[in-house]
């Protein structure tokens, strides 16, 4: 159970939700009131919500999975960590909690898959929150994540030295993690069999039209036009060296009616690098959004 593990700042026991699949997804869910689900992205689990669910459970129910292959969740080995599968999952979690209608804070990956799931039941959707995500198809990559992806070396890069998840919690921010969080961060990502999702996520970045997610990420960004009316928060780190400005300018053409904060001095876990900033509009948004 999660006391045993003595997490610095993760003091939650989360519940097993068990996927038609037989698989079983851990899913933090504390507190009462309106539902705000908390997507992740790769390579960070529900411990990046962390601060930000232990500041609104007294008021609302805060619900965080890890997707399968993540954080505290099973890992299998030959499971298709496929962008279709990941919402299909999540949908499973959200109907066996019971979550009638939520707001869905979402961040890297957990964009697409949440944005998937919503496009799917926009009449479940109360509100959207993105930072530093895209749920649209573009052929932007790093260099840095695209070596991740060749044959040989992004196997023995990222399942064999932890370059991706090791590399993040210093590439992430531009604030240095103290060591505590920093291995908070990495405690899931432990071994070659743990990190299988690791590198499907990487695999599963859908770049060409041949790709094995490109319809499905082509859904997903078709599903956006029945989101326009929701109400609706971008949060954005300016030094994300991934989702970098041109993903947020992309979103604000898409939906001009958000409302928008841009923290120039943050990275990629802007949560880690601008935690107050970030929470004080996030807390705003849904006292207009979710209190009323």
């Amino acid at each position: 159970m999660v006391e045993s593990l003595n997490l610095h700042q993760y003091p939650f026991t989360p519940k097993r939700v068990t996927l038609e699949s037989g698989h079983e997804i851990s899913c933090v869910d504390e507190g009462q009131g309106k539902t705000i689900v908390f997507l992740h992205g790769n390579p960070s689990w529900s411990y990046l919500y962390r601060n930000l669910i232990t500041s609104l459970q007294s008021t609302k129910r805060c619900i965080a999975p890890d997707h399968l292959g993540c954080g505290l969740s099973d890992k299998p080995q030959d499971y298709p960590y496929l962008l279709e599968n990941h919402i299909d999952n999540l949908g499973q979690v959200l109907d066996q909690l019971k979550v009638e209608t939520c707001i869905l804070v979402m961040h890297d990956w957990g964009g697409a898959i949440g944005m998937g799931w919503a496009g799917r039941h926009p009449e479940r959707v109360d509100g959207l929150v993105l930072m530093n995500t895209a749920a649209f198809r573009s052929k932007l990559i790093p260099w840095r994540i695209a070596v991740c992806r060749w044959p040989l070396i992004g196997p023995l890069l990222v399942r064999g030295m932890n370059a991706f998840a090791g590399a993040a919690i210093y590439m992430a921010v531009t604030r240095k993690l103290n060591r505590e969080i920093a291995d908070g961060f990495l405690y899931p990502y432990d071994s070659w069999a743990n990190r299988v999702a690791v590198m499907g996520f990487v695999k599963d970045i859908p770049l060409e039209e041949n790709h094995p997610s490109w319809l499905e990420l082509g859904k997903v960004e078709k599903g956006l036009e029945l989101l326009n009316k929701k109400p609706m928060l971008f949060c954005w780190g300016g030094r994300d060296f991934c989702f970098h400005d041109a993903f947020y300018r992309e979103w604000q053409r898409r939906f001009p009616g958000a409302e928008c904060y841009h923290y120039p001095e943050a990275g990629h876990y802007l949560l880690e690098d601008e935690f107050e900033a970030v929470k004080q509009n996030i807390a705003g948004f849904l006292a207009t959004h979710a209190d009323a």
